[in-house]
């Protein structure tokens, strides 16, 4: 799987951990996550998911199991969301413990001024990563029977691209804009197309139905391999993926190197073949107030019951390893979980 760039903050200390984790897990014994002690066992934490059929909801629903199941905390809750945008606000308003967010969407809220709307609590600190958690894929599905093959042929054409608070909203109007298919003129010299494509924001599945009934005729959608709701929706109707692996280039030229050309395996979805898309890290977050307890035990589920945390479908296609895990793209580890990434690896 191809690595999303680093733009690392505290470069020693991130050169250090990446140093001793480049030389495996072979041989390793990780210790066992420790008991909660009695403050945490009475301990309710929350972890902002996604869309129901989406690998975000999937995970953070595996993670609150498994948060319980080694009596990090008392109770862990999954929470349904909007994805990454709404996420990182519920973070920052203290409705979250924990959330999943893209990569570009995190970097953005960390470079934001800080609004009274959008600002952490007093003394909160902000938003700190635990690890990046697995690689998401952007998929541009079109139906098979609707004539369009390239990301070209999409000009004048309606796409569905995510839930107004998404990070699939952010990243699919990036590579749209980034391409010269937007109807907006942009502030590096850009101008509007002349046949622009026509943006909505429907989530996956309002999306998935918009575009079984012809009302869209592409959707985006960013997310793990496979996404549940398109293996239904394909079996149905039968779509293809469009290829975007000349948009990477063009994307991470205006808006930073958080886009990597990744593949999406044939038949992933069953007879659609192998696709090139872009591909960006999926984080997972907290604030830098939370208890170094529970981020260390945390980081130790990621590291140690990895298997448990990524859904049966995937298997094969998405993996947590400590390489990847300490690759959070610019976003700071939490002194916790940098420290925990140390202390696993001598």
């Amino acid at each position: 799987m191809t690595e999303t760039g680093s733009f690392a903050h505290l470069p020693s200390r991130r050169a250090a951990v990446r140093a001793g984790l480049a030389m495996g897990l072979s041989g390793l014994l990780l210790p066992a996550v420790n008991a909660c002690t009695p403050d945490d066992r009475g301990r309710t934490v929350t972890v902002a998911g996604g869309e129901p059929g989406g690998f975000y909801l999937e995970f953070s629903t595996l993670l609150a199991e498994s948060l319980e199941r080694h009596e990090v905390v008392g109770t862990a809750v999954p929470q349904v969301t909007g994805g990454s945008l709404e996420n990182i606000q519920r973070l920052l308003a203290g409705d979250a413990t924990f959330a999943v967010s893209l990569a570009d969407a995190a970097a953005q809220q960390a470079a934001a001024p800080a609004s009274p709307a959008t600002a952490p609590p007093s003394g909160a600190g902000g938003i700190v990563a635990l690890g990046k958690v697995y690689e998401n894929y952007v998929h541009c599905l079109v139906r098979k029977d609707s004539g369009i093959r390239t990301f070209a042929d999409l000009a004048g054409k309606t796409a569905a691209i995510g839930e107004v608070g998404s990070g699939t909203s952010l990243t699919a109007h990036r590579i749209i804009t980034a391409s010269g298919l937007s109807a907006t003129v942009n502030g590096a010299g850009n101008t509007a197309s002349n046949n622009p494509l026509r943006e909505v924001n429907f989530g996956l599945n309002d999306g998935l139905a918009a575009l079984r009934a012809g009302s869209v005729d592409a959707l985006f959608w960013s997310g793990g391999v496979p996404t549940a709701a398109i293996t239904a929706v394909n079996k149905e109707v039968g779509l293809a993926l469009i290829d975007l692996s000349a948009q990477v280039r063009v994307t991470r030229a205006r808006y930073g190197g958080f886009y990597d050309r990744v593949l999406i395996p044939e038949n992933s979805y069953e007879g659609i073949p192998g696709s090139w898309t872009v591909g960006v890290a999926n984080l997972l977050l907290c604030r830098e107030d939370l208890d170094h307890r529970i981020v260390k035990r945390t980081v130790e589920l990621l590291v140690g019951q990895a298997r448990e945390l990524i859904p049966r479908s995937s298997l094969g296609v998405q993996f947590l390893s400590p390489e990847t895990l300490i690759n959070t793209v610019g976003v700071p580890l939490h002194p916790a979980a940098a420290a925990a990434y140390r202390d696993l690896h001598g």
